[in-house]
């Protein structure tokens, strides 16, 4: 990173590991000052202890994050879907464009950096980032560092931070409650786990009608068919749990904050 070349680097910050370690990575390597600036996106079906999380990496970071808030849908997703009548489409959902993509931008200046959480599996991800917005000059410390989703928590541990309760939970990411990118066993276990909160989103489902449905079946004789949340049949609730370890990569880019 030469941070001589631009005004400053644009650190999108999510609540999650991943985005905090590669927030830390570009403090470390630019400064703590007005090279870097942290923005992060409220939304109000996040889990609470989102907001705890952000509080300790402000701590860590040595400097505050700013936070936005949508005001046209009041940073509620439920309310996002309702007002546009739809949940989901080919380009992705609303409330990510609306309440955090679309709202991030607002802060973007001429010559601006963007610090991406993209980890070491996403790679791909990052690569279409760039195609998609050539105009955005991007970096992604993760992947420069080797660093994975599994190695970002173990840091952010080592560091002396509690993970978000969505992780301690056993979810991949700190999403919000009812995320619309999940599966059929992702939503039996938020259904478990936060009730009012699937209530709510199979609710406005029904509401939008048959084209908003998430859901599809994946075999048999309806295989293709899409089906509300609200008949979402029993069986196996899946969290995606996984134990946070450190490679030697955690090292190797721990050194660069703890020297």
């Amino acid at each position: 990173m030469d941070r001589t070349a631009v005004s400053r680097y644009l650190c999108q910050f999510s609540c999650g590991a991943a985005s905090a370690v590669a927030v830390k990575l570009t403090l470390a390597r630019v400064g703590q000052d007005d090279s870097a600036l942290i923005v992060n996106a409220f939304l109000k079906r996040e889990q609470e202890d989102n907001r705890r999380f952000l509080t300790d990496c402000e701590k860590w970071f040595g400097q505050p994050v700013t936070v936005l808030r949508d005001e046209k849908y009041n940073s509620d997703p439920i309310e996002v879907f309702r007002r546009r009548g739809y949940i989901k489409g080919p380009h992705g959902a609303p409330c990510t464009s609306i309440l955090k993509r679309d709202l991030l931008r607002t802060l973007e200046q001429p010559g601006d950096i963007l610090v991406l959480g993209f980890t070491a599996e996403e790679e791909d991800r990052f690569d279409d980032f760039k195609q998609r917005w050539p105009d955005r000059p991007a970096v992604a410390p993760l992947i420069e560092a080797g660093l994975g989703k599994e190695d970002c928590k173990a840091m952010v541990q080592r560091a002396g931070i509690e993970l978000p309760l969505m992780y301690r939970l056993g979810y991949d990411n700190a999403n919000c409650k009812a995320c619309v990118k999940g599966g059929a066993g992702y939503f039996r276990a938020i259904r478990e786990d936060f009730p009012e909160d699937f209530q709510e989103l199979a609710d406005v489902e029904m509401a939008i009608g048959p084209s908003a449905y998430i859901l599809y079946h994946r075999s048999g004789p309806l295989k293709g068919q899409r089906f509300p949340l609200h008949e979402l049949p029993a069986g196996e609730a899946r969290r995606n749990e996984k134990l946070p370890s450190c490679s030697f990569f955690c090292e190797m880019a721990e050194s660069e904050y703890t020297s």
